[in-house]
């Protein structure tokens, strides 16, 4: 059984590119706070997150990140929470499907495993007519006969109606295979289980950047409100002679670089909003906002679920029975050299013709001992013990990098948490620096320059809280993942419920 966890690393660092490629752009002015220069915003670049040149290679790699379309639109602006975000995602995401339908294969054989130890039933009706060649047959009496066969006999019929069975008796072979579809019967259903964990991870980190994406817009527009103000004011204190052109010309390209962060941020959300779509199966013509903001909330403390998702959590689980099922083929490989008791029968009728029938009927059992197979049934051991150290290996790995998950999605939380409060704390400072910068120059005691560098301390903070934000979110969803039942988790993370 193959564990999904690749994907999910894939996954990952496919969402989080937005972020990464969001700081980039970001101004030194913007990093640091502490120049008195504008940078202008980098130019977008279309190529950058293009599924080109296959789209189907894209699905292939990471299939989490597609869905089957949904196609329902609602009337007007659809307020999505996390929520309904994760269950529409659970309904339509293309990597849950793929995983619901590879358990409907892995049913169906188990199903053919138990069919081959059950009677096989079925009837047969035959209408024949023929005529032999004795010549052909090499038929021919003595020459003392005093006469000779004709070449043929003639043309003659006969009908047959059976009805037969067949039936293992004692197969040992055949009890062990069906037992080993069994275990990965189950190991399959624990499989997608755990693909719904990997889809509420996905659809978590996508939605947050959504949130994050709009919280930027609404930074970015606030600042282009402070900007047009500062501009005015600008304006009309070199109209009055009491401050130099320069102010004015810087003021003109603050503003304007205001609006192209706006037009910037405003584009980065759309494209967020496409991206969860995709996930999530919404109709990419449909007009949605986030429902909630989803600010600070505490960690809630994991308690003995970290301790136990080790053991517990479904990947590691279905791994689990794909040991069991490896032993048990061990064993149907072994019970290759044990006798096999097989029954078999038929009854019916048969005669000239249907209206003539004589009854007729065949039993027989049959026991199979196998003597001497040049080896085969012990290369077929050796590979099947094979196959069993390899899925041993497998699993005690999968426990490890389980805890690992664990102790680093937590490590990541407690971190994350904590810059979240720092940078709430340096956002609270860098608007109380505006503040005063702002009274100070329109009491004339400071320049523009000082006003604009605090925007820029105060648009930094914004940014570093957002960013700070998003990573705790993102860190909440990734223990959630880490500890296993994401499903259940995230309403207790987020208080959703």
């Amino acid at each position: 059984m193959e564990t999904r966890t690749p994907h999910r690393i894939l996954l990952a660092a496919a969402l989080l590119a937005p972020l990464a490629a969001g700081a980039q752009n970001l101004s030194p002015s913007l990093e640091n706070g502490t120049t008195g220069s504008i940078a202008t915003p980098r130019p977008i670049n279309p190529a950058a997150a293009t599924t080109n040149p296959s789209a189907r290679a894209t699905q292939s790699l990471n299939p989490y990140l597609g869905s089957v379309p949904d196609g329902k639109l609602v009337p007007g602006v659809l307020s999505l929470s996390l929520d309904d975000a994760i269950d529409h995602g659970l309904k339509f995401n293309l990597g849950l499907i793929d995983s619901q339908q590879a358990d409907a294969t892995v049913r169906a054989q188990r199903e053919r495993a138990l069919a081959t130890l059950l009677p096989q039933i079925s009837a047969r009706a035959q209408q024949t007519y023929t005529q032999l060649s004795y010549t052909e047959l090499g038929l021919k009496l003595p020459a003392a006969a005093g006469f000779q066969l004709p070449p043929t006999s003639g043309g003659f019929g006969y009908s047959d109606a059976r009805v037969r069975a067949s039936s293992p008796i004692v197969n040992m072979e055949l009890i062990a295979r069906y037992k080993a579809q069994k275990a990965l019967e189950a190991a399959s259903v624990l499989s997608t289980k755990d693909s719904r964990d990997v889809v509420v991870f996905a659809v978590g980190a996508a939605y947050f950047q959504v949130v994050a994406s709009q919280a930027r817009l609404s930074t970015a527009q606030s600042t282009l409100a402070s900007a047009q103000e500062l501009e005015r004011q600008v304006a009309n204190q070199f109209k009055a002679e009491l401050s130099p052109e320069i102010d004015t010309l810087r003021a003109q390209v603050e503003l304007r670089t205001a609006e192209q962060r706006v037009t910037d941020a405003a584009n980065d959300l759309e494209k967020d909003k496409l991206t969860l779509d995709r996930i999530t199966g919404i109709s990419l013509d449909q007009a949605w906002t986030p429902s909630h903001t989803y600010d600070y909330s505490p960690l809630p403390d994991p308690g003995v679920d970290a301790a136990l998702a080790p053991n517990t959590r479904p990947d590691v689980a279905s791994l689990k029975e794909t040991v069991a099922a490896a032993q048990l083929s061990v064993k149907a490989e072994h019970a290759q050299r044990l006798p096999v008791l097989s029954f078999e029968g038929n009854y019916g009728g048969g005669g000239v013709n249907p209206a003539n029938f004589n009854r007729v009927y065949e039993a027989s059992a049959r026991l199979d001992v196998p003597i001497f197979t040049s080896g085969r049934i012990r290369s077929d051991i050796h590979q099947a013990e094979a196959n069993l150290t390899q899925r041993r290996a497998e699993y005690q790995d999968l426990q490890g990098r389980v805890a690992y998950d664990v102790r680093v999605a937590m490590l990541d939380a407690k971190a994350s948490e904590a810059g979240v409060k720092v940078a709430e704390a340096n956002k609270a400072l860098a608007q109380r620096a505006l503040t005063q910068s702002q009274d100070r120059f329109d009491n004339g005691v400071t320049n523009y320059l000082e006003v604009v560098q605090a925007q820029e301390s105060l648009e930094a903070a914004n940014e570093n809280y957002i960013a700070s934000l998003f990573s705790f979110n993102v860190a909440k969803i990734s223990l959630a993942r880490a500890l296993g039942s994401s499903e259940t988790r995230i309403p207790t993370f987020f208080a959703t419920r």
